[in-house]
């Protein structure tokens, strides 16, 4: 696998966080910034937590990101059968 860019913020690199997603020139993991929108963290909050590595418009990049993937594939998980 190669590094693969993902719009202006985005990257996956196997030589950084074993191919993670993250935003680029730092170690941190999309993922983890999406939970702490998600958990309603105020994004100059979240932009603090990551010693202003990142900014508000990587943040924006990263859950339009998410949002478009979710529109893509979520008939893959309609169609799984509900858990009880």
């Amino acid at each position: 696998m190669r590094k693969k860019s993902i719009g202006r913020f985005l990257c996956a690199d196997p030589k950084i966080c074993h191919g993670q997603l993250t935003f680029r020139g730092t170690r941190i993991l999309v993922a983890d910034v999406l939970e702490l929108v998600a958990l309603n963290m105020n994004w100059d909050e979240i932009i603090k937590e990551c010693h202003g590595s990142i900014t508000r418009a990587a943040i924006a990049e990263a859950v339009r990101f998410a949002g478009r993937v979710i529109v893509e594939h979520a008939q893959e998980y309609m169609e799984r059968p509900a858990s009880a």
